[in-house]
């Protein structure tokens, strides 16, 4: 799959919508860099939160909880390379 620019939102509970802007080549994979980024500005969603994952160019937007990428980060294996890129995923989310 292409690297592709997204930009990933979520509203908080106070209802302050934050985004972010990242190259990603999945939809987790844009996440886990969101999240990485939001956390470092002390901003980061709960497992509840409605992430929401626009792809750019032509443009698609996504909705995910950070619940259902942190299931699919812990389920099984499709492949060696799938095992490759949840453990970079899990590494991204963990630093």
């Amino acid at each position: 799959m292409p690297v592709r620019t997204c930009l990933v939102s979520f509203t908080d509970s106070d209802g302050i919508r934050h985004s972010t802007e990242t190259q990603a080549e999945s939809l987790y994979e844009a996440v886990a860099l969101a999240a990485r980024a939001f956390r470092e500005h002390d901003c980061y969603p709960g497992p509840a939160s409605r992430i929401e994952v626009e792809v750019r160019g032509p443009s698609v937007t996504h909705t995910v909880t950070m619940r259902k990428v942190q299931e699919w980060l812990d389920g099984a294996c499709k492949s060696p390379n799938e095992k490759v890129v949840k453990e970079r995923l899990k590494g991204l989310l963990a630093s």
